[in-house]
């Protein structure tokens, strides 16, 4: 009953070496498809393996372990498709219980829609650098009593989260929220409220590794730290520090390089 779920293609052996190849589509104007990242082959599988089994919600699906030896592709690779079914809401991971069914709506988004946003996290973690890294700075020299209890709330729920199993998404989002309202900017403030979606994405991703969310926690410490002694230097640089951390996950670092396959 797996067998449907990975299958492999075989291309036609080619007469031209590579550099033959490529000038050869050059000249003729057709040049080599790109291929989709494997996460979305194995999000395809998975939403595959739920409807042809009659899945209903609740149900529990397998292990990232087995889910990776039968496709026989990496736990990473799965972690990541398990994390964009998480992050549209099709999928719940209960840590220690496992992955299962949360709903599975044939209206939703299209999954090559889905795949094209995902291609966009690098540029949309490149956007978050340029604009966090200062707005902590400014969060720094302009937060009020108020921001920082805001900030302190965010922690706490972050560290309640973790200390429940959760990834803490919700502190980390609330977290983020505080230190951009406590820069008072609101052009930056509306700037960060544009890409707030694909900045769901990004930090779904990242709480999905392993061991990230108690390591974001201690950045967001951090950051908080420096804000509250009013140092705007070391701010910036907690949180830039955060954000290349958050930035060195398989996804993101595959897409930006142009990878994404075995």
């Amino acid at each position: 009953q797996w067998s449907y779920l990975w299958s492999t293609e075989s291309s036609p052996g080619a007469s031209l070496d590579p550099m033959e190849s490529r000038m050869a589509a050059e000249q003729s104007g057709l040049h080599p498809l790109e291929r989709p990242p494997l996460y979305v082959a194995i999000v395809e599988r998975l939403l595959s393996h739920v409807v042809q089994q009659d899945l209903a919600v609740g149900d529990r699906l397998p292990s990232e372990r087995e889910l990776a030896r039968r496709l026989a592709v990496s736990r990473t690779s799965v972690r990541q498709a398990i994390a964009t079914l998480v992050h549209d809401e099709v999928l719940e991971v209960r840590h220690g219980g496992g992955t299962f069914l949360r709903d599975l709506d044939p209206t939703r988004e299209p999954l090559a829609s889905v795949a094209r946003r995902r291609v966009r996290l690098p540029a949309v973690h490149e956007a978050r650098r340029v604009l966090e890294v200062p707005i902590a700075g400014l969060a720094a020299e302009r937060r009020t009593d108020d921001d920082l209890s805001d900030i302190a709330r965010a922690l706490e729920l972050m560290a309640s989260e973790v200390a429940a199993g959760e990834v803490g998404a919700r502190g980390d989002a609330a977290f983020h929220g505080a230190v951009t309202r406590a820069a008072h900017n609101a052009t930056l403030a509306e700037l960060m409220q544009r890409i707030t979606d694909d900045v769901a994405e990004t930090r779904s991703e990242s709480l999905a590794q392993v061991d990230r969310p108690p390591r974001s926690l201690d950045d967001h410490r951090r950051i908080a730290a420096a804000i509250t002694a009013g140092d705007a230097a070391a701010a910036s640089s907690a949180m830039a520090e955060h954000l290349a951390r958050v930035a060195d996950i398989p996804l993101l670092q595959a897409v930006a390089h142009g990878e994404g396959r075995r």
